[in-house]
């Protein structure tokens, strides 16, 4: 059964003064208001975590009352940062079952009213307890990633900066051009390069902002101008270092084929896309993964001026969520809803792309663990997919393992070899900054750990470490003489300091 798109509601992202139930119902009413079935038969809530961003539960039956609809059914879905697109998934599931006909899709975030460092905290609890309790942040994870992907495929510091700072560059102009964004300005290389680093590579500008802000639609059996093509949803470990890849997104890739297969199309049909940019690295990690683009090659896509506005693959014209915002609960279906505008002509002459015929959007949830792909397509006579399967086949590698990921492991002088790395300058509450965190292969054991180097100092991939066990705790040093003698007076300390308590 055809599911299609009527109306769509957007709120203005960014920092608002009003609280997340005046978020939605703003959205909420703005697709009602679009749609020719404003008394839909059940509405479907998306949303991170209203708990702690706002103290506020029980979200379904707080935006089906707030939108005077109590009666009919409502359901909250979470999925970490892809909620918004979860939920559109749940509900597109409902309506093409045939359980429902209309249903109204909304997902919000509110977030900009606590300190950062509050938001950061929170944040951090979708990534996995061990790789937290390391000091791991969301910025610190991106970083590691974006450490392996360039050794992988030897891309030096000074290039990796220069197409970093293309694609925050590109997402900021594109930004300029949509009312709805949080950043509505242009930035500066120069502004690029002096803004603060935060998870090496990654400066200020490679990392999406703090928002707040809504989205809504209505999916329906009725025909009309759009209709979903394809759907796909696919998920990977929780912890990065228990993953088959570390430089790409496997959970991508199977919502990708999943999404391709059901509507027959290949990465080529695609005209414009909206992907997931959380940070500017993963912007050409998914649109490989997509298969829009060769592995290792997705950079020269945005050098080359391919994925501009202007480009004959425009990516992210919304500004994305780097300039556009990324309230996280929300912008997933964010994503959909600028889409359709696109599709529908509905933006500012500026910023129309040029053919829009079929569209995708990807979104992330956590750290890459469980992902969507949506595709979108304007409704033509012959509306079937044109052929069995899809052309996209690139490699899925998954592990999955049964029982306990992490064996017992005993690190009392282990060795190991760094995987990846990143000197992380913004730091959890609680944490020393620099802090140098490395994801560690370990030499005599079939397992990695995400370690704190005891040391500050200059690190490189491949490096063999010193690895040891304090508590629930990993730390790595250099076998040189230097911090050979420095782990000495460490240990002398700790023995005098254990003995003094």
């Amino acid at each position: 059964m055809h599911v299609y798109i009527d109306g769509t509601g957007l709120t203005k992202f960014g920092k608002s003064n009003l609280d997340l139930k005046s978020l939605l119902v703003e959205a909420g009413k703005k697709a009602l208001n679009q749609s020719r079935y404003p008394e839909p038969d059940a509405v479907f809530v998306g949303a991170m975590n209203p708990e702690e961003f706002t103290e506020t539960g029980n979200i379904s039956t707080l935006t089906v009352d707030a939108l005077g609809l109590s009666g009919i059914p409502s359901i909250r879905v979470e999925t970490a940062s892809s909620s918004g697109a979860a939920v559109f998934s749940v509900a597109f599931t409902a309506v093409a079952s045939g359980i429902f006909r209309n249903v109204l899709v909304i997902a919000g975030e509110k977030m900009t009213h606590l300190p950062t460092s509050r938001v950061t905290k929170i944040l951090a609890e979708v990534i996995e307890t061990q790789e937290r309790e390391s000091g791991a942040t969301m910025p610190a994870l991106a970083a590691m990633i974006t450490k392996a992907y360039m050794n992988r495929y030897k891309i030096s510091s000074d290039k990796m900066e220069y197409i970093l700072s293309s694609i925050a560059l590109k997402n900021h102009f594109n930004g300029s051009l949509n009312p709805y964004a949080q950043f509505q300005k242009r930035i500066t290389l120069k502004e690029y390069k002096e803004s603060k680093m935060i998870a090496e590579p990654l400066r200020l500008y490679d990392c999406s902002p703090i928002t707040d802000g809504a989205a809504a639609l209505v999916l329906t059996r009725e025909r009309t101008d759009i209709r979903v093509a394809g759907i796909g949803q696919g998920t990977d470990t929780l912890a990065l270092r228990h993953r088959d890849s570390i430089t790409h997104f496997m959970a991508t890739r199977i919502a990708a084929k999943t999404a391709y297969e059901m509507g027959g199309l290949k990465p080529r049909d695609i005209n414009f896309a909206e992907v997931h940019d959380a940070f500017t690295s993963f912007e050409i990690i998914n649109s490989e993964d997509l298969g829009f683009f060769e592995e290792g090659r997705g950079w020269e896509a945005v050098v080359d001026g391919v994925t501009h506005i202007d480009g004959p693959f425009p990516i992210n014209p919304s500004g994305g969520l780097k300039s556009r915002g990324h309230p996280v609960g929300a912008s997933g279906l964010a994503q959909i809803v600028e889409t359709i505008r696109q599709m529908r002509g509905e933006v500012d002459s500026k910023c129309q792309v040029g053919k829009t015929d079929i569209a995708l959007t990807h979104s992330i949830g956590g750290i890459g663990n469980n992902n969507f792909v949506v595709i979108l397509e304007r409704v033509r006579e012959r509306i079937k997919p044109t052929r069995k399967t899809a052309g996209y086949n690139l490699p899925i590698h998954i592990t999955r393992i049964k029982g306990p990921h992490d064996q017992e492991i005993k690190v009392n002088e282990t060795e190991g070899f760094i995987e990846t790395f990143t000197t992380l300058h913004v730091t959890p509450e609680g944490f020393p900054s620099p802090l140098i965190l490395g994801l560690v292969k370990l030499k005599e054991q079939n397992t990695r750990i995400i370690a704190r180097a005891m040391f500050l100092g200059k690190y490189k991939i491949g490096e063999r470490v010193k690895v040891e066990r304090e508590d629930n705790l990993y730390l790595f040093r250099k076998e040189n003489i230097t911090e050979k003698v420095k782990y000495y007076f460490r240990s002398i300390t700790r023995k005098l300091l254990k003995h003094i308590r």
